[in-house]
């Protein structure tokens, strides 16, 4: 996956002259910020160098793990047109791009962003691109939320693993109560990212909420660890971007996980595919999670007909009608 061509222009303009030993210097400290899950009180785009440094490494592999987290929420909800955005901790506005690009019939979003640099690479970035009225909110996604109607589509990605644990809960109540229609929270495909993400779903359950995607169920969690749920999308490393990190192949795997919850239930209730398929002449295993709230290996052949056929498109996170 790349960047809308759009969006890589205005990035490209916005990196232009900036020296490439201080681009590497902030990617390197950025990186070890969000690998470590640091919680210092200092933002991690605190400065104009830092969001910069933002664009030239995180914002491909977290537009790529918020595209397909949306993708995958829309082909759940086929009747999802959302006219009102909130993003919570929205950076430079990388939700926004994603999500604009996916529903046309967004008009307005309110984006909620703690870091003025940030807000300010996203004001430049968005420019005369971005069709919809926006709105950038400052404040702490935990005590400055502020009143306001309830919109069709919330969203909160890469959020919560900067959130004091004990404070989580008060905000996704917050978020659910500002959603119309439907809540996307996306977090690091990590073993952490993804109890961050049960949590969030018991406590939506809880409170009424239909989940639509990844899950076809609503259920208590398959999984068992040391195994956990997550998704990759390959992400097209930029010439820049090879520099900022140092790194010689022209891509990267972005690990993520993500939670859709919906105010009304989805008719579509397919497995989803949870590992890489194992495909062999004639022959594919894939490893589900079923509607029934199981998780089971299921291998199929030729002879299983239409099932195999479709099971032999299926990649890493793809839903699949079971036969």
């Amino acid at each position: 996956m790349e960047l809308p061509a759009q969006l890589k222009q205005a990035v490209e303009r916005l990196l232009d002259g900036l020296p490439l030993n201080t681009l590497k210097q902030a990617s390197r400290t950025l990186s070890d910020r969000y690998r470590a899950e640091v919680r210092d009180g200092r933002l991690h785009m605190g400065d104009d160098i830092a969001a910069k440094a933002y664009l030239a490494t995180r914002l491909p592999a977290t537009y790529a793990a918020v595209r397909a987290s949306l993708e995958a929420t829309s082909e759940a909800l086929p009747n999802l047109a959302p006219r009102t955005l909130l993003d919570i901790g929205a950076g430079p506005g990388t939700v926004l791009w994603a999500a604009s690009d996916l529903w046309p019939s967004i008009e307005a979003a309110t984006l909620f962003e703690a870091s003025a640099a940030a807000r300010k690479v996203g004001q430049m970035l968005a420019g005369e691109n971005i069709a919809a009225e926006i709105r950038w909110l400052q404040g702490d996604v935990t005590v400055d939320l502020p009143d306001m109607a309830a919109v069709d589509l919330v969203t909160m990605a890469y959020v919560m693993d900067e959130v004091a644990p004990a404070a989580l809960p008060k905000l996704i109540d917050r978020l659910w109560r500002l959603t119309a229609d439907t809540l996307l929270i996306v977090e690091p495909g990590t073993p952490a990212g993804w109890r961050r993400i049960l949590d969030a779903r018991t406590q939506l359950i809880a409170s009424g909420a239909h989940i639509a995607a990844p899950c076809p169920h609503a259920e208590p969690c398959p999984l068992v660890a040391p195994d956990w749920c997550h998704f990759s999308r390959r992400v097209a490393r930029s010439r820049l971007h090879r520099l900022a990190k140092e790194a010689e192949v022209p891509w990267e795997d972005e690990k993520f996980i993500y939670l859709a919850a919906s105010r009304t239930p989805s008719a579509l209730r397919h497995s989803r595919v949870l590992a890489p398929p194992k495909a062999g002449s004639g022959k594919v295993s894939l490893k589900l999670c079923q509607p029934d709230g199981l998780a089971s290996e299921r291998f199929l052949t030729k002879r299983d007909g239409e099932i195999f056929k479709a099971a032999r498109r299926a990649d890493w996170g793809d839903s699949l009608v079971q036969g």
